[in-house]
């Protein structure tokens, strides 16, 4: 019998939605055993290669502090560490790091480099950030909402903002999960429609006003005006956004027990208003914190399989 192919996690919807269900439920679990103070080690000798070629704040504390908790260690390694600098091919560096590592974290720019590493990697692999995609931030959004607000299936998302990575990674969640998004941008930075697959187009309605898509939100979130790698658009970019602020009258204007999501790092007084962000109704903070939880249960997922209770 051949042995099962090794799993990736580089997109949401590589997992399905009953997979996302036993996740959401270990980090549950994960997060109540750490918030007793109680020693789980599922990892134990294990090792996490995290391979760095955008900055990160969240990413490396959550992965890093997530697999120490864990039983494990992780090897922080940045573009000039390695070979990549002097022109190593990718291909050779999944190879060679695959044999010495249990699963390997990149945070890289483009999706077509972590495919390429994916492909000839022994172990699995996790995006901890591309220009297209991540993943790892949803999974923890989406668990944020449940812990908050309970299951999200029906429920409706609205983004406020660029159509970056953090939006095509809640438009597979919506597909996958089965709930709505509602998505508001400037012209010019619209999320491409005739490009979306049918089961994320038939959950996605765009609106020219962000007024508009907040209306009747469960959730209501957004992301900086200028990604990484976007610096010299900063100004362009200001005052194409000007109206899309997630202010109060946005948050009025969705379910009263409307949630306000941002991945962070945040820019008051840019696409959110500090009313807002620093509100009652903001859940960022353990939207961050549960980057940890949910990133210890991907973890325990990729490395152990399927672990019950």
């Amino acid at each position: 019998m051949a042995p099962a192919p090794t799993r990736h996690f580089l997109e949401f919807d590589d997992f399905s939605a009953e997979e996302f269900a036993h996740l959401f439920a270990r980090t549950r679990w994960i997060k109540e055993r750490f918030k007793r103070y109680e020693v789980y080690q599922p990892l134990r000798d294990r090792t996490l290669a995290m391979v760095f070629e955008k900055a990160s704040t969240r990413t490396r504390v959550s992965f890093e502090a997530g697999m120490n908790q864990l039983g494990g260690i992780a090897i922080n390694l940045n573009r000039n560490d390695t070979q990549l600098s002097r022109g190593e091919p990718i291909e050779d560096v999944a190879r060679v790091i695959s044999r010495m590592v249990d699963v390997v974290m990149i945070r890289t720019f483009g999706q077509e480099l972590l495919q390429r590493f994916a492909a000839h990697s022994r172990v699995p692999v996790i995006n901890g950030l591309t220009n297209e995609h991540h993943p790892c931030q949803i999974l923890a959004d989406v668990y944020t909402a449940i812990e908050h607000r309970g299951p999200i299936r029906g429920r409706t998302v609205a983004w406020i903002g660029d159509a970056n990575n953090m939006l095509t990674s809640w438009l597979q969640a919506a597909a996958v999960l089965d709930f709505r998004v509602h998505v508001s941008s400037p012209v010019g930075y619209e999320v491409n429609r005739a490009a979306l697959p049918r089961a994320i187009a038939e959950r996605c309605e765009s609106f020219a006003d962000p007024k508009d898509a907040c209306r009747g939100a469960d959730i209501v979130t957004t992301d900086v005006w200028t990604s990484m790698g976007f610096e010299a658009e900063n100004d362009a970019r200001r005052q194409a956004f000007a109206d899309w602020q997630v202010d109060a009258a946005m948050m009025r204007i969705a379910r009263p027990d409307a949630l306000f999501m941002h991945c962070l790092p945040a820019h008051r007084g840019e696409e959110v208003a500090a009313e807002v962000i620093d509100g009652p109704q903001s859940v960022v903070w353990d939207e961050a914190e549960n980057r940890l939880h949910a990133q210890k249960a991907l973890l325990e997922y990729l490395v152990c399989g399927r672990v019950e209770p």
